[in-house]
């Protein structure tokens, strides 16, 4: 049962890789076939391949990205693989709940957002992870059907103290649906490589 709940996914999954593997470069696809260069980028102080850098980065600095449209069949497929709990599952249970109604797990969102960011500035980036995220709050239900954008603030840059060719931004992200209400905020650091980073002692 658990393999025939997960392979919707699974099959949505592998369309949407399809697809995003057909609006890349050759270039590109064979970079990311590859797996990560940022290391090699950062440590030979060549980011010239990367648009974003930790010096793109500034505090009040505002991004808006993203118009993702919230499937229900995925959303379904994501809930009974992941998060099966009644209100993400059935239409009776979701109706009977404090949500009133079928919605998205708030992880799927999560992930959402997080393909979002990745295909605005993430993957052009000298992005090296990041350590976390705090202050996660679903303020809004997500319904099949919405579709969300994203607002990206910068609230903090600082250099590495132990890493001296990485970077620290803390950006807050602002989710809205279609109505322009807001149904998701988090905050977190990521890092990133940096193009100037000072000689080493």
């Amino acid at each position: 049962m658990g393999e025939k709940r997960g392979a919707p996914y699974a099959s949505a999954a592998a369309r949407a890789t399809t697809g995003a593997s057909r609006a890349l470069s050759p270039a590109r696809q064979r970079r990311l076939r590859r797996g990560p260069t940022v290391g090699a980028v950062v440590a030979s102080g060549d980011t010239s391949m990367k648009t974003y850098a930790f010096e793109d980065f500034a505090v009040d600095q505002v991004r808006e990205f993203g118009s993702r449209l919230v499937d229900r069949a995925e959303g379904l497929a994501f809930a009974a693989a992941y998060d099966p709990q009644p209100l993400h599952l059935d239409e009776e249970a979701a109706n009977a709940s404090v949500l009133g109604g079928l919605s998205i797990s708030g992880w799927q969102t999560c992930a959402l957002v997080m393909r979002m960011m990745c295909d605005a500035y993430l993957l052009d980036s000298t992005s090296q992870g990041s350590p976390g995220i705090d202050n996660l709050r679903w303020l809004k239900p997500v319904r099949p059907g919405d579709t969300l954008r994203v607002r990206m603030t910068v609230l903090e840059t600082k250099a590495s103290r132990s890493r001296p060719t990485i970077g620290l931004v803390r950006s807050a992200w602002a989710v809205f649906n279609q109505h322009d209400e807001q149904v998701m905020s988090m905050e977190g650091w990521g890092m990133f490589g940096r193009r100037e980073a000072p000689p080493a002692d």
